[in-house]
C-alpha cells in the first residue's frame, strides 16, 4: 500500500503562499513570493535531497501543476536544476484538475470528478509513494481526511501575516510522532511527522 507524503514549506504562521518566486502566486495581493529563499542553505538542500531520493509520484493540485509545467520541461541541461527537471519530468504526476484535456506535461494523469475516492483506490495499489507539492487546496482537501501518512513540513523563521495557510479549520484530528528533525544556521526547520493514530487527552488537574 502506497503512503501519501504532504511535504510543504510553511511560514510560522502557516502560510504556505508562493515561497519560490515573487510572481508565483500573487492571488489575494500576495506582496511576499519568495519569502523561502533567503534560507536556503545546506541544510535545505540536502533535506530536498532526502525528500525526493525515494521513489514517487507527485501530486499536485491545478495551480500548482500549471505553474510547474510551464517551468520544469524548460529547465536546460546546463542549469543547475537540471537534475531535478529530468525527475519530474519523467515522474507521474496525478493532478486535480476540471480541465484534464490540457494536461499536456508527460505522465500527467487527471485524478477524476471524485478527488478523494481515486486518492483511495491509488493508495490501496502497489506502487511509489505519492508526494505533494505547493497545491494548498488540495492538500486542505486532504488533510480533511484519513489520507494523510506522513508530514513533511520545512517551517521558515519568518511571519507572513496573509496568504493561503497550509492547514484549514476542517483538518481532521490525528496523532503524529515527531520521526526527524534537523535545525539548520538559517533556523528552518525540517520536520518529518508520521501519522500514528487518535488524538488522545488527559488532564492536569490537581490532587
Amino acid at each position: 500500500m502506497r503512503k501519501l507524503i504532504v511535504a510543504a514549506f510553511v511560514s510560522l504562521d502557516g502560510v504556505m503562499q508562493a515561497p519560490g518566486g515573487p510572481e508565483e502566486d500573487t492571488t489575494g495581493g500576495f506582496i511576499h513570493g519568495g519569502w523561502t529563499v533567503p534560507f536556503a542553505d545546506a541544510v535545505f538542500g540536502e533535506a530536498m535531497a532526502a525528500l525526493f531520493a525515494q521513489p514517487f509520484e507527485l501530486l499536485l493540485g491545478r495551480r500548482t501543476y500549471d505553474i510547474f509545467a510551464a517551468h520544469w520541461p524548460r529547465v536546460p541541461d546546463n542549469n543547475g536544476d537540471a537534475d531535478l527537471a529530468t525527475l519530474f519530468n519523467g515522474v507521474t504526476k496525478h493532478v486535480a484538475t476540471h480541465r484534464p484535456e490540457s494536461l499536456d506535461w508527460q505522465h500527467s494523469r487527471a485524478l477524476g470528478g471524485n478527488i478523494i475516492g481515486a486518492l483511495r483506490s491509488l493508495k490501496a495499489q502497489d506502487g511509489p509513494d505519492l508526494l505533494t507539492q505547493g497545491s494548498g487546496a488540495l492538500v486542505r482537501q486532504l488533510l480533511a481526511t484519513d489520507l494523510v501518512d506522513t508530514l513533511q513540513l520545512m517551517t521558515f523563521p519568518v511571519l507572513l501575516g496573509a496568504g493561503r495557510k497550509l492547514f484549514g479549520d476542517d483538518a481532521q484530528a490525528a496523532a503524529f510522532s515527531l520521526d526527524t528533525t534537523i535545525v539548520s544556521p538559517t533556523g528552518l526547520v525540517v520536520s518529518r511527522y508520521v501519522r500514528v493514530g487518535e488524538v488522545q487527552t488527559g488532564s492536569f488537574a490537581l490532587d
